[in-house]
């Protein structure tokens, strides 16, 4: 019995959600009227196994992560094998948890969620796998969610106002794209990066500095104490796409100064190198959103993603959009990387829209955020 698994009594969420009520959606489940969706949710994207109860989309009931990055310190980045058997490992207890800590059971659940794409082949198909199993012995509707998708729906958890439409920076270590959202599940891309990702970018130059794994938050945490204007850097443009970016060559002109001064036998101010760079990263995204915004006539502006953590990046935006009379929606911080809770949020939309799925889901390592 999966009710069995994770055994616990049954409590009620005290925020109201003003969305559509889920006995319009299946009206053969015989809800009541004021019942609230509650949604078991899991990812594995990359290297943090997450389960979170989210209620009607808004409501967090609990978020529990085991994160693995002091054992992928060790290698510098994240070890895809390793991540994989970690998710393994820590699945069942993690779901448990996160069961408890709402004081649930699998029979107080209304649907499953779960993160397919994009993401590490084999840290997906853990909690894919796991999801489904979940799914079908429980006789429950199975979400698949779209991982950047999700990161927008944090905001929906911090900003319980938010609606679309609105424009959104998804900035993480592995993607950089700007997004038009028009409803909770149709998102158009106005613009993307078209090599390193801006979270990547920070990563890579924060290792050639010699700073530890994950090497962006090292950097902007150093970055506070530096000179932005030590020394020049290039803001890249992508020719005949002005809303695309392209990182790698700052990447490299890092690299160049670093080696230089080597080979001089000079000493390079990291803390000055490092706030010379953040600002040249920041500038180019602040520049191309805010580029994005003046074409769209969007006046809510949302940014998401692990980089959405930056100090700087935060700073910035809230005095452009101060100035320009637009409203900034930023998630929590602790919202802003990886975690089970944001796609539970956006899980809850994508099951309004009929997004379901069977036991023929499977993993997708690749996967645009407009497909879903």
């Amino acid at each position: 019995n999966t009710a069995r698994l994770f055994p616990m009594r049954s409590k009620s969420c005290s925020s109201v959600s003003t969305e559509p009520n889920i006995s319009a959606v299946h009206p053969a489940n015989q809800r009541p009227k004021d019942r609230k969706m509650k949604i078991l949710a899991i990812e594995s994207s990359c290297d943090e196994t997450a389960a979170a109860v989210v209620e009607n989309g808004r409501c967090v009931l609990s978020s529990v992560v085991a994160t693995q990055v002091e054992e992928h310190k060790l290698y510098g980045g994240v070890v895809p094998e390793i991540a994989s058997r970690r998710h393994s490992e820590a699945i069942v207890g993690v779901v448990r948890e996160a069961l408890e800590r709402a004081e649930l059971t699998v029979n107080d659940l209304d649907a499953i969620g779960v993160t397919y794409a994009p993401g590490l082949i084999g840290a997906l198909l853990v909690g894919v796998n796991f999801a489904k199993g979940l799914s079908l012995s429980a006789n429950l509707p199975l979400i698949p969610v779209h991982h950047l998708r999700s990161h927008i729906a944090s905001n929906y958890i911090t900003n319980p106002e938010l609606k679309p439409p609105f424009l959104c920076l998804v900035v993480s270590g592995g993607h950089t794209h700007i997004i038009e959202v028009t409803d909770y599940t149709k998102l158009r891309i106005l613009g993307k990066t078209r090599d390193d990702a801006a979270g990547e970018a920070f990563d890579k130059a924060a290792r050639a500095m010699g700073m530890p794994y994950p090497g962006g938050i090292a950097m902007d945490k150093l970055a506070e104490t530096g000179n932005d204007k030590a020394f020049k850097l290039p803001r890249p443009t992508v020719d005949g796409a002005p809303l695309d970016f392209s990182f790698s060559g700052l990447k490299t002109a890092v690299i160049n100064i670093l080696h230089n001064a080597e080979q001089k036998g000079q000493t390079v101010n990291i803390a000055d190198l490092s706030a010379s760079y953040r600002k040249a990263v920041v500038d180019c995204l602040v520049r191309n959103f805010l580029h994005a915004a003046d074409e769209t006539g969007h006046k809510k502006l949302v940014i998401a993603g692990g980089v959405s953590a930056n100090a700087l990046l935060r700073r910035r935006l809230t005095e452009e959009c101060k100035r320009t009379g637009r409203t900034l929606y930023m998630p929590d911080l602790s919202l802003t990387g990886d975690n089970a809770a944001m796609v539970g949020a956006q899980a809850y939309y994508e099951y309004l829209a009929g997004h379901t799925a069977g036991m023929e889901l499977n993993a997708c390592a690749q996967r645009s955020i407009d497909l879903g």
